[in-house]
């Protein structure tokens, strides 16, 4: 098989998925909000059950649910069959998830997941089915044709599945008002976590260069030397009045001026960006993009607190 023959069945299956999903979406209808309504007005939490890939499928659903504001908890089939029926309460959901419908351990599941659940939703292929049969509100995530060669394996049907739990996700989040500080809550880990919640003063350099008004060139260049911010902060008792820059430094020596008389306080340049110690980092790095530079001053009560450099940002995974 040659390589142009394997990516036209990669674009193939591809395309065959994409039409499912625009099926999809103009089946959207009353079924579907009556069902994120009994999820949303739920005083409990929701159950998702499924077996085989729909059992995949549920998982997934089940974090994205957890991770936007929606308590959710998986429950396989056959496990609820032999003993974890228990984790259903009354004031629960349940939405079960078969393509068919007809899965053994689903039929025999149905009765239960109805009598003890405030509401049974099916998510099914088969409308004609024992869970379509013993559901209140039923999601339609029938396809016409899977993905795969063989049209067995469940391809364009778990897709589906996927992006009809997607969708309940994001309107439940709506509807709750879910926001990114919320979502900051159940992500503390990993690069994501780390843009959601990490502040500023963890980032803090090392190096604070500052000098006073007075300041003459040689105290200047010292202090932009001895950091490698190419900067110094011009500061009076901790207050920011102004900043200077390597590149200022080197348009002070070359000018006419009288190298001797060079101080801080006719060269600074007034105020200068600057971020308070406590902001999420993802802030600092907005305004060094936005501004174009490469160090931002850190504050602290309104006081000289540091430099955040952009490098030491990139470094950390903040973007």
């Amino acid at each position: 098989m040659t390589h142009l023959e394997i990516l036209q069945i990669a674009k193939t299956a591809i395309s065959i998925e994409i039409s499912e999903l625009e099926s999809l979406k103009q089946r959207i209808d009353e079924n579907f909000l009556k069902a994120v309504e009994i999820i949303n007005s739920s005083k409990g939490k929701l159950i998702i059950v499924g077996i085989g890939k729909s059992a995949h499928v549920g998982n997934k659903i089940v974090a994205t649910l957890n991770s936007t504001g929606t308590p959710s908890q998986f429950l396989h089939a056959s496990e609820a069959l032999h003993g974890d029926l228990g984790v259903i309460q009354k004031t629960d959901v349940v939405l079960c998830i078969s393509n068919s419908g007809n899965s053994p351990e689903i039929v025999n599941l149905l009765p239960f997941l109805k009598d003890y659940s405030s509401a049974l939703i099916g998510m099914t292929g088969n409308l004609n089915s024992k869970l379509a049969e013993f559901s209140a509100v039923i999601l339609d995530s029938s396809v016409k044709k899977e993905a795969c060669p063989i049209k067995l394996a469940p391809t364009s049907s778990t897709t589906v599945q996927m992006a009809l739990g997607d969708a309940l996700a994001v309107c439940l989040m709506e509807m709750n008002n879910f926001k990114e500080s919320d979502f900051a809550k159940f992500h503390p880990g990993g690069s994501l976590g780390k843009n959601l919640t990490a502040k500023v003063d963890q980032f803090l350099s090392s190096q604070k260069p500052q000098v006073s008004e007075n300041a003459n060139i040689r105290e200047i260049i010292i202090s932009i030397s001895s950091s490698s911010h190419g900067i110094t902060v011009v500061t009076e008792q901790d207050q920011i009045i102004g900043v200077i820059t390597d590149g200022d430094l080197r348009r002070m020596l070359m000018s006419d001026q009288d190298v001797s008389k060079i101080s801080a306080k006719e060269n600074k340049k007034k105020n200068p960006k600057s971020i308070d110690k406590n902001a999420l980092a993802k802030e600092a790095m907005a305004i060094l993009k936005d501004k174009n530079i490469g160090q931002l001053i850190v504050t602290a009560n309104d006081k000289y607190f540091g430099i955040i450099d952009i490098h030491r940002l990139l470094d950390e995974g903040i973007i």
